[in-house]
C-alpha cells in the first residue's frame, strides 16, 4: 500500500479527535492508542495516558499486522484478556478502521487497567457480604397470615396435613419459626397451638 490519500488522511484525523476524547474521558485508566496501518507509515501513531511505556513511532502489535495481511479479519475484537510489560492486567478492545475500497488503514485499542477495579470489586464484596443471623431479624415485622403459611407450607413440604405433624416434626417446625422470627409476632404461641391442635405447653416443650 501507498501513502495515506486526502481522504484517508481526513478519516485519520477524526480518529485522532475520538482517542483523544476516549482517553479523556477514561483516563486514568485506560490507555487509548491509535496505529497506523498503512505503508511506510505503520506504527503508533498515537498514544494517550500512556500505560505501557510504548512511544509514538514503535511497531505495530500483532494483531495489527493480521489486519494488514488480511482484510476479512474482524473490525472489532473486544474485551480480550492482555497484559502490560510489567504483568498487570488488562481489558482490551481493538478496532480496525477501513478505507473505502475495505483495506485496513488504522486501529483504534482501548487497553484498559482492570487491577483497580479488581481491588474495589473485592472491597465491595466484603463490604456488602453478610452472614447468617439466627434468629433472623428484619425491618419489616411478620404477619400472623405468613406465620400460618409458613407452618402449611412445612406440612406440605412433608406431604402431611398440618394436624398430623408428629412430636418430632413439630419440634423442628418449631425451631424453624423461631429462627425466622415468627416467634415475635404478638401471641404468636396461641396462634401456633391452635393451627396445630395442641396446647400452649406442648408448644413451649418442642422449644427446649
Amino acid at each position: 500500500m501507498s501513502k495515506y490519500n486526502v481522504e484517508e488522511q481526513h478519516l485519520l484525523e477524526q480518529l485522532d479527535n475520538i482517542a483523544d476524547g476516549l482517553s479523556q474521558t477514561l483516563q486514568p485508566f485506560c490507555e487509548v492508542v491509535v496505529h497506523h496501518l498503512k505503508g511506510e507509515q505503520q506504527g503508533i501513531h498515537r498514544i494517550y495516558n500512556n500505560l505501557s511505556d510504548r512511544k509514538e513511532g514503535d511497531d505495530i502489535t500483532a494483531l495489527g499486522q493480521v489486519r494488514i495481511e488480511d482484510k476479512n479479519y474482524p473490525n472489532i475484537i473486544a474485551n480480550y484478556a492482555n497484559r502490560l510489560p510489567n504483568g498487570k492486567p488488562l481489558k482490551s478492545t481493538s478496532i480496525g478502521i477501513k478505507n473505502k475500497e475495505g483495506e485496513y488503514i488504522a486501529a483504534l485499542c482501548l487497553n484498559l487497567d482492570i487491577a483497580a477495579f479488581s481491588i474495589v470489586q473485592n472491597m465491595l464484596a466484603q463490604f456488602t457480604a453478610i452472614h447468617d443471623l439466627q434468629p433472623k431479624e428484619s425491618l419489616q415485622p411478620l404477619s400472623q397470615e405468613e406465620l400460618i403459611h409458613y407452618i402449611d407450607q412445612f406440612s406440605a413440604k412433608k406431604g402431611i396435613p398440618v394436624r398430623g405433624l408428629n412430636s418430632q416434626e413439630r419440634k423442628q417446625l418449631m425451631h424453624e419459626l423461631k429462627n425466622e422470627g415468627f416467634l415475635e409476632i404478638r401471641r404468636s404461641i396461641d396462634l401456633i397451638a391452635k393451627h396445630l391442635g395442641v396446647s400452649r405447653p406442648t408448644i413451649y416443650s418442642y422449644l427446649k
